[in-house]
């Protein structure tokens, strides 16, 4: 080989090594093979192609919709080359085949159906630079995916904080709907939230939404599954869905629908780092949701408590003072109570009026605040009443058809009202429905009771009631009291009963009454045995000396 020949070669291998050296020069290097390879086959130009498979890939990881075929890469010389190329391509005379791609050659002076030589040594140096090619995309692709990934979590932390400080319900709801809209770039969203066994609409963006739908709707399952399908209208109008349910198990708290992810083609569908974006967002929902109905549960429990505190505060102020009995010469007078809760259903009352003494149990139904704001309704119309209407039957005809007309209708209460006559010992009572009195006599075991006289208050329209009336003697002890002594249960079920409060009175009938109460109370609780005390307890209790 003449030296003339060599010189020119030796020059073109310089130069590619030179090329190959150089790290910002690789797809320089690429193409200057190309052109080589161009020169040896003789054409006017030439074009590289790499596998659609590789270069579709897209920067998220999602395969795009290329499917088999070329893209092409490089082109050199005179000619147009096709942007990508079918499969057949590759089976055309200009054609040549290497490993990751495709070369194709315009034949000089050709109209492109001749057959290309391949010039071997260039041939394998173009394969091997296809491969580094593509490697170099991969892992410029996988680089960017990293990098994507870092942003996408970032941007989902600070979504969760975001939503993470919001503790009221309706705003959170509309935080979760905004921020998830925005996160993933959707032209429409809806919140639902789980009752029962059905979806309800919350909140929408973007346009109207399905305003119910079932929870086991096949459609909806598929639809959470990234498979073709949702329940039908779930968002009018919208051609791309995607949902995912907010919180774990059988039964999430709500759901998230977005549709129509826009980009600058337009809008298409959500792919799979987008369904990922959102699962990642609806957990850190279902966190924000849990924290903000503990919240309002928090606060609800808080409203009540200050609720209950409020009307023991009350209930207080209308029962007397156990302190503060009214003195009689001659008599001992006491009243106890103990709520079953915070505040209670029972009602007592001693109280001195226009020279007679006046006292008074009463049971209203149930416990608890409803229990307590009718306690205070009867202690205000029975104050008020007394001022114009002497004890007897008028007077509770009357206070029943006030509790019947201010009450709901399963509300009634039983009561005991008495006035005593200090001089004579002598007692006028009436009893509405109420236990029996128990008037315990002086030396003995003899117990005379204090019946019924008529119904319930608020219990009946037009309840008739008549009066009774017995005379204490020394010695005689007098005890009014609510069914949460006799109703006292054990741990077998077993109530304390009257037989045991008359033995109790009998026992300590004695002592002062500071004592039968305590006594009184000692027995009941030893009797329920650390059983929770399920009634609200009242003892009244008068002795005359």
């Amino acid at each position: 080989m003449s030296q003339a020949r060599v010189q020119p070669a030796v020059s073109k291998w310089s130069e590619l090594e030179a090329l190959a050296g150089q790290d910002v020069g690789e797809r320089a290097y690429v193409e200057r093979l190309l052109e080589l390879w161009c020169e040896a086959v003789v054409a006017d130009g030439a074009a590289l192609y790499v596998d659609r498979a590789a270069a579709d890939a897209g920067p998220r990881g999602d395969r795009g919709e290329g499917g088999d075929g070329f893209v092409r890469e490089l082109t050199v010389g005179e000619g147009s080359f096709p942007p990508t190329l079918e499969p057949a391509a590759a089976d055309a005379p200009s054609a040549y085949r290497i490993a990751g791609g495709l070369l194709l050659a315009r034949p000089a002076g050709a109209a492109g159906d001749e057959a290309v030589p391949p010039p071997e040594p260039h041939t394998l140096l173009l394969t091997s630079a296809v491969r580094a090619l593509r490697l170099r995309h991969q892992l410029k692709r996988q680089h960017f995916q990293v990098n994507y990934r870092v942003v996408e979590l970032e941007s989902v932390y600070e979504v969760g904080l975001a939503i993470a400080s919001t503790l009221d319900l309706d705003q959170l709801s509309e935080e979760i709907l905004l921020r998830a809209v925005s996160l993933l770039d959707a032209r429409r969203g809806a919140f639902y939230r789980r009752e029962g066994d059905v979806y309800r609409l919350d909140r929408t963006f973007g346009g109207a939404a399905k305003d119910v739908f079932d929870a086991t709707d096949p459609a909806l399952e598929q639809l959470l599954g990234g498979q073709d399908g949702s329940p039908e209208g779930l968002i009018p109008g919208a051609r791309h869905l995607m949902a995912v349910a907010i919180g774990t198990g059988k039964r999430p708290r709500g759901l998230i629908v977005v549709g129509d992810k826009e980009s600058r083609h337009g809008v298409g569908p959500f792919g799979a780092s987008e369904r990922r974006t959102l699962s990642l967002f609806a957990n850190q929902a279902a966190i924000a949701l849990e924290n903000a109905q503990l919240h309002r549960q928090a606060l609800e429990k808080e409203r009540l408590e200050r609720e209950m505190e409020l009307a023991a505060e009350i209930q207080r102020q209308i029962l007397p003072d156990p302190t503060a009995a009214p003195r009689l010469d001659g008599w001992d007078l006491l009243g106890w109570n103990r709520p079953a809760r915070q505040v209670g259903g029972d009602y007592y009352d001693l109280f001195r009026r226009d020279g007679r003494l006046l006292f008074t149990v009463a049971d209203v139904t149930g416990k608890g605040m409803p229990a307590a704001l009718l306690v205070s309704t009867l202690h205000s119309a029975l104050h008020l009443l007394l001022d114009r209407v002497p004890l007897g039957p008028e007077l509770l005809s009357r206070l029943n058809d006030h509790i019947l007309g201010t009450s709901a209708a399963n509300k009634f209460i039983t009561l005991l009202l008495a006035e005593l006559d200090a001089a004579s010992g002598e007692l006028t009572y009436i009893n509405a429905g109420h236990n029996p009195g128990l008037l315990l006599r002086a030396g003995g075991r003899e117990v005379e009771e204090l019946e019924p006289c008529g119904l319930p208050l608020g219990l009946l329209p037009g309840s008739t009631y008549r009066s009774g009336r017995l005379e204490m003697r020394p010695g005689d002890l007098l005890c009014l009291y609510t069914d949460g002594i006799t109703e006292c249960a054990s741990r077998d079920d077993e109530e304390f009963g009257e037989q045991r409060l008359v033995d109790v009175l009998v026992e300590l009938r004695a002592a002062p009454l500071e004592d039968v109460a305590a006594g009184l109370d000692c027995e009941t609780q030893k009797f329920a045995a650390g059983q929770p005390q399920l009634d609200d307890q009242t003892v009244i209790l008068v002795r005359r000396g």
